[in-house]
């Protein structure tokens, strides 16, 4: 229960549909007790009705208006209890509704939060389990194991009131089977969150295989794996199958153990309860009032089973979400919020190694990007050319070091201001599955969405577009599952070029393209940014030759720097890959 402290707040922020909800139950409650009353009142007249027979004195049609009254009672308060069971679930189950849809919020908001290294170390199934499969089962507490238990609670303490004031003795002997269920419970409860837990957590396994093979599906059909990956899908969900059955195992014990004990105790009240009827302390209506109460109490005490089931659930997945949101970004945004924005970036003696993997990327790395120039950055894979994208994107910041823009210091930087300058084109292009001008469009307002088109033309992806049936309104699909390599890159920068960014970070996002393309998008390119600065990332020549300043990068460490003449003239690694690269014939 510990772990489940955490959702008191949200309990007093709605405790209007508590606290009403919590008195719709008492009302609902009252007019379950009722058939009680009447019945024993009825049993009691046919007593009455039997011994004046016996003396001759029986008035059939007084008797018969009197339990027809008590069977129009009945209903009538059958009637009102479901109605005020009605509103209950309206009240409760609505604010349980409520309270899952702030979890999933702050859930979604933690994720956003979050840095880059936290989305590295965890998958996305787990992710996506945490929010739906965690969320929905600390909703089942908040609801359906609040609503129940208040129920369960109201109907016991009135009951076992009742009963004895009616007869303690009775009461005592009927319900001496409960004290042994209360323990029994106590005991499994601990079990229970242990084998829920794993649940979870299996789940997230089966989750995430099954997103990733789904996402990979082609690759799994060119490689004809079909069968492999269908073992190993077999294999997760037996796995899941298997600990969700020692889960149902523990829970099936419940459900049998009250019956027996609801059984021992209505034989109790029937054995009990004829003594003390021939004895004269109770009436024959009290005791058929008394199996009516051992049998409402049937579902409240079997419910215990099932709400402990439910909040140990919860316990078990508010444990993971409260480990979840507990966790601290690596850091957090700045507060400098500039004037205007020039664009002017230098790094001054940079070094980063990735924290998952331990791996060095950069080196005492210094260099600088002048307002309005472009500077190109080659280098082959694992260079450590798109690190540079990502601590100016500020997904990461640096070991040592300083990376200053405009001559403030990053880390000074308020991010969402510093973002909205910017247009990134990283190197995997990442397409939402929507149309293509949503694509474009992504983080324009309706002011700016004619730009779209202009893009698109900039980025030599027009002419693909007009060419679908549906042209920008074409559905991309999953991840731009639909599309070419190429088209989604381009697609990727008319959307950078669409917002008229004030810095532009293009990280190798030509790979894909032909030579012949990759000279008209440079082009557009070069047109559509000589008022800003551009930041361009190759592994090819051709992708920064037309750039202010180059700089080459090998291991993490800066070997060589200038313009595309003075490089090509210094005979180095540079002029190296001209060679290799431009005089291919």
């Amino acid at each position: 229960m510990q772990a489940l402290k955490y959702l008191n707040k949200y309990l007093i922020k709605y405790k209007g549909l508590l606290g009403v909800g919590a008195l719709f139950v008492i009302i609902s409650v009252v007019f379950k007790l009722f058939p009680a009353l009447l019945i024993r009142n009825s049993f009691d007249t046919i007593a009455e009705v039997i011994e004046n027979y016996k003396s001759g004195q029986v008035q059939n049609e007084l008797v018969r208006w009197e339990l027809i009254k008590y069977g129009l009672y009945i209903i009538a308060s059958a009637i009102l209890q479901g109605i005020f069971m009605y509103f209950m679930r309206q009240t409760i189950v609505v604010m349980s509704r409520h309270i899952e849809y702030d979890l999933k919020n702050i859930v979604f908001d933690q994720y956003q939060r979050l840095t880059q290294r936290f989305f590295k170390q965890n998958n996305t199934g787990d992710l996506m389990n945490r929010i739906s499969e965690d969320v929905g089962k600390v909703r089942m507490y908040v609801g359906p194991a609040i609503m129940y238990a208040l129920n369960t609670g109201f109907t016991i303490i009135f009951v076992i009131s009742i009963m004895i004031s009616v007869s303690p003795k009775l009461t005592l002997l009927t319900l001496a089977p409960l004290p042994l269920l209360a323990f029994l419970i106590y005991k499994v409860a601990n079990l229970i969150n242990v084998k829920s837990l794993a649940v979870q957590q299996q789940l997230s396994a089966l989750s995430t295989f099954s997103q990733e093979s789904f996402s990979g599906m082609r690759v799994i059909k060119s490689y004809h794996k079909l069968n492999w990956f269908g073992n190993q899908f077999k294999e997760e969900a037996l796995k899941y199958r298997s600990v969700n059955e020692e889960l149902f195992r523990v829970n099936a014990t419940f459900q049998p153990i009250m019956i027996l004990m609801v059984g021992i105790s209505t034989l109790l009240t029937i054995f009990v309860g004829g003594q003390l009827y021939f004895a004269g302390e109770i009436t024959a209506g009290n005791i058929t009032e008394f199996i009516y109460y051992v049998n409402l109490l049937t579902w409240p005490i079997a419910s215990i089973g099932w709400v402990t089931s439910l909040v140990q659930s919860a316990a078990a997945s508010m444990e993971r979400l409260n480990e979840f949101l507990s966790i601290e970004p690596d850091f957090k945004s700045g507060e400098y919020i500039p004037d205007s924005f020039k664009g002017n970036i230098e790094f001054r003696n940079v070094s980063f190694t990735y924290p998952n993997s331990g791996i060095e990327a950069l080196k005492n790395v210094s260099f600088t990007l002048a307002s309005g120039k472009s500077l190109g950055i080659l280098g082959k894979t694992g260079a450590g050319k798109s690190t540079i994208t990502s601590l100016i994107v500020r997904q990461y910041d640096p070991n040592s070091g300083e990376i200053l823009i405009d001559g403030i210091d990053l880390k000074q930087w308020h991010l969402p201001t510093l973002k909205s300058f910017l247009g990134w084109v990283p190197q995997e292009a990442f397409l939402f599955s929507d149309s293509i001008s949503r694509n474009i469009s992504f983080g324009l307002n309706k002011t700016e969405a004619k730009n779209i088109q202009h893009a698109a033309i900039a980025a030599g992806v027009h002419e693909n577009i007009i060419e679908f049936p549906n042209a920008y309104e074409t559905q991309v699909g999953e991840r731009g599952v639909t599309l070419s390599g190429g088209q989604k890159q381009r697609i990727s920068i008319a959307r950078a070029l669409a917002k008229k960014p004030k810095l532009m970070i293009f990280d190798d996002c030509l790979s894909a393209v032909d030579t012949e393309t990759e000279e008209l998008i440079l082009g557009n390119i070069k047109q559509a940014t000589s008022s800003i600065s551009s930041l361009i990332i190759a592994h090819r020549v051709s992708s920064v030759k037309h750039c202010d300043q180059i700089i080459c990068l090998e291991n993490g460490s800066i070997i060589e720097k200038g313009n595309h003449a003075e490089l090509e003239d210094a005979g180095g690694h540079y002029s190296e890959l001209i060679a290799l690269q431009l005089d291919v014939s």
